[in-house]
Parts: C-alpha cells; sequence; structure tokens
C-alpha cells in the first residue's frame, strides 16, 4: 500500500553488516505474488545500491492461506517460519488440525529443499518439541528463558521416533488427546 515506505525499510535491511547474516522474515503473506513482488523490489535495492548479494527472503506462515501454499511459497522463498501464535488463532494450539498445517507447510517447504522454524508460543513449548520435530520443523525460535530446556529436550530426542509418532498424532481428534499423547510418549521431566 506504500511502496516507498516498503522501500525505505528494504534499503535500511540492505545496508545490516555483514549482509549474509540478515534475513528477511514478510508477515502476513497470503499468496505468492506477495513474496514475488517483494523479492523484485530487493533485487532492484541490490542493483541501485550495488550490492552483489542478497539476504534469505522467507515468508512467514501464519494464515492458512499460507499453509496451504507452502511448496509453491518455498519455491521462492528462501525459508519459512511458521507463526503459531497468529496460525493458532484459526485452531488450538497442538490441535490436529494446526499440527496438519505445520505438516503441510514442512512438506512443501521439504519439496524445494527449505528449511522451516517455528516461532510463537508453540515453539518454547516442551512439550510440542518432539512434535514439532516430527512434522519436519528444523528452527525453533524459542524464549531465551527457555533455550537450556529445549535444547536439552532436543538432544534426547531420536528424529525417527519423532517423526513416526507425530504422525500418529495427525489422526487424533482432539488437542487434548494431543497433549495426552505426548505427555505418555515424551514425559516432562
Amino acid at each position: 500500500a506504500r511502496p516507498e515506505i516498503l522501500d525505505q525499510q528494504l534499503r535500511a535491511l540492505l545496508q545490516v553488516s555483514p549482509l549474509q547474516r540478515c534475513r528477511i522474515l514478510l508477515p502476513m503473506v497470503t499468496e505468492v505474488d506477495e513474496l514475488l513482488h517483494i523479492r523484485q523490489r530487493v533485487d532492484a535495492l541490490c542493483l541501485e545500491l550495488g550490492i552483489n548479494q542478497r539476504p534469505e527472503i522467507g515468508v512467514m506462515i501464519e494464515v492458512p492461506a499460507a499453509a496451504l501454499q507452502a511448496e509453491q511459497l518455498a519455491e521462492h522463498a528462501d525459508f519459512l517460519s511458521i507463526g503459531t501464535n497468529d496460525l493458532s488463532q484459526y485452531t488450538l494450539a497442538m490441535h490436529p488440525a494446526l499440527l496438519r498445517l505445520i505438516a503441510m507447510t514442512c512438506e512443501g517447504a521439504a519439496v524445494h529443499k527449505r528449511w522451516v522454524g517455528v516461532c510463537g508460543a508453540l515453539a518454547s513449548d516442551p512439550l510440542a518439541t518432539p512434535v514439532l520435530i516430527g512434522l519436519g520443523v528444523t528452527e525453533l525460535s524459542v524464549s531465551p528463558v527457555q533455550i537450556g530446556e529445549i535444547k536439552d529436550r532436543v538432544r534426547q530426542l531420536h528424529e525417527a521416533e519423532c517423526q513416526r509418532l507425530a504422525r500418529d498424532l495427525l489422526k487424533l481428534s482432539s488437542a487434548a488427546a494431543v497433549r495426552h499423547a505426548c505427555h505418555q510418549h515424551w514425559p516432562l521431566r
């Protein structure tokens, strides 16, 4: 809606040093054309500024439309990040429907060998850690106070077991059933 402000923000991001450490995460994307537009603007600004590298550009998967188009978005994005707070406002946290959206996002990203991160409350929930790993999530954006706990949790998990059990969770009928199964399979210490 305000292209001059967008360009101003993108120019500022392109001044980050070192630029290869910068990642641009686009919020509230609902269609591929929005991502393509930003890519075009970044490429044009890089040319204008004489920059021969560009930062990774990712899409925040926080609306169901984005989760359902994850494969198409992953074709043009460098990474996807699932915003579970916003995505779960359409469902309940740890509800099988939300887990299916996360699984679909991971599957779509995998087609194009893209990584998927999760941010929001679910990423910091140690009960959810094995489920997210099992669904294909490769990065968790965790609240600072829980980094140690989540890292310890990840070290104790076996990816193949997480994958097998996470797929079973998708078949359950409620968030309560998912939480119960998680407590059974991966008890918190």
